[in-house]
């Protein structure tokens, strides 16, 4: 038998108000319709459920046995309501995002702390690749990227000025191999390039020369697909790398390494979180992007 839960839910009000009257006012409908749904589930389930008098509503033992059961039912489905409305609505519940490796060292990981203090409820889980991910397929609300340009179900929501680039070199390489001083001075240099995880494209070296795009077909020994290990290498005196700068000033000892060739570089597109339009009113994900507003100032 198909559930009949629009009548069952008129039953339990009647159950619980006392009165064809007072589940009406309580369910806000017409006491015709509450009378109407109560003779279509007593004819369906062939037995009277209520005995009716002039002064009284009273279950009947039928009544009972589905009161029983129908109202534990109906409680834990007001809860399941309640719960689904509270996990959308408060600051409270879980937060899943992915970011890539650059975007947690050099933008997020300092606001962390103060984040989980003003909001101890919020589950934050962090998924760092630099690959593009389907974040509707893994289970995701949303992710921090670089670049606007995102499918048209999805809100993009920029939280940051545009990113700077640098060349970055060892001292102990540069002392050797000298100081490029001009972009197409890298061709003489042994370049740490960078493979993209999700297109497998290697990154360009793109450069301003007398306000033209100049691409420089550098040259090395290495090609590696994640930012630490590109990194870690070039402070071992293994070459040079083109990378965001803010992230290599948060990550290398600057002692032992120095920046280069920034005059002939253009930053980058801004991050911006994006997340499907589904989620707009989700609370964790408003207040994440709130907090990330107040502590970052947009130019």
């Amino acid at each position: 038998m198909r559930l009949p839960l629009a009548m069952l839910e008129v039953f339990n009000a009647i159950a619980q108000n006392g009165s064809l009257k007072g589940a009406a006012v309580a369910l806000g409908i017409k006491p015709s319709t509450v009378s109407h749904q109560l003779k279509s589930l007593e004819e369906q389930l062939g037995t009277a459920l209520f005995v009716r008098t002039t002064r009284s509503v009273t279950l009947t033992d039928a009544g009972r046995a589905l009161q029983s059961g129908a109202g534990a039912a109906f409680d834990l489905l007001g809860q399941a309501v309640k719960d689904a409305k509270d996990h959308g609505s408060s600051a409270r519940g879980s937060l899943r995002l992915t970011l890539p490796e650059f975007v947690f060292h050099s933008f997020l990981a300092d606001l962390l702390s103060s984040f989980q203090e003003a909001y101890p409820e919020i589950q934050l889980e962090l998924s760092l690749s630099d690959a593009i991910v389907d974040i509707v397929a893994d289970g995701l609300h949303g992710g921090l990227r670089l670049g606007g340009m995102i499918a048209q179900d999805m809100i993009a929501i920029r939280l940051s000025n545009p990113q700077p680039l640098t060349v970055l070199g060892s001292k102990a390489y540069l002392d050797k191999h000298g100081r490029p001083e001009k972009p197409e001075d890298l061709l003489a240099h042994n370049c740490l390039q960078y493979r993209f995880q999700t297109s497998g494209q290697l990154a360009p070296w793109v450069f301003r020369l007398d306000g033209d795009r100049v691409e420089i077909d550098v040259q090395g020994g290495l090609i590696l697909n994640t930012l630490p290990a590109q990194l870690q290498l070039m402070e071992q005196g293994m070459g040079l790398v083109l990378t965001f700068r803010d992230y290599a000033l948060i990550n290398c000892d600057l002692t032992k390494v120095e920046c280069l060739l920034e005059d002939y570089l253009k930053p980058v597109d801004p991050i911006y979180l994006f997340y499907p339009r589904e989620y707009k009113n989700l609370q964790p994900l408003r207040l994440f992007i709130d907090h990330i507003k107040t502590h970052r100032q947009l130019s």
